[in-house]
């Protein structure tokens, strides 16, 4: 059976979007249209279907990392804030959107909130290895291993 750590993050994060997004497991809120992801972001983002590509990363890290919390994630989602000539400053990325994408998570039963932090249910590890199967059935120098 194939795992997440046996194929490529960006080709897993997008098939398990492709994936939530033809379920109909996840919904955008209406703002995700005109929202920055950050502060330390000049613009929205420029793909329409972001929503989906961000609760897939976010699925897949809560899947390595767990449990976590909305400030790990929030870390791991920020940047440096350009601020002209003066010197580059980390800021975090946007909590309302990561608190956004594992309430959703969790009411598509994928994640599950403990006293530690999220952690990925049963179901959601088994939603992320079946697509990773699928992703290195479609590799073919991936598919020999």
């Amino acid at each position: 059976m194939s795992t997440i750590y046996d194929v490529p993050a960006d080709l897993l994060i997008n098939q398990v979007a492709k994936e939530l997004k033809k379920e109909k497991k996840l919904n955008a809120p209406e703002w995700a249209k005109f929202v920055k992801t950050g502060v330390h972001k000049e613009r929205r983002p420029e793909d329409t279907e972001w929503w989906y590509t961000r609760c897939a990363a976010i699925l897949r890290r809560v899947y390595i990392d767990g449990p976590v919390g909305v400030n790990s994630l929030r870390t791991l989602y920020g940047g440096k804030k350009d601020s002209g000539s003066r010197p580059e400053k980390f800021r975090r990325g946007s909590g309302a959107i990561i608190r956004g994408a594992l309430h959703q998570l969790e009411k598509a039963g994928l994640i599950e909130k403990t006293e530690d932090g999220r952690l990925v249910t049963p179901k959601g590890r088994s939603f992320l290895d079946k697509t990773s199967f699928i992703v290195k059935k479609e590799i073919p120098e991936l598919a020999k291993y």
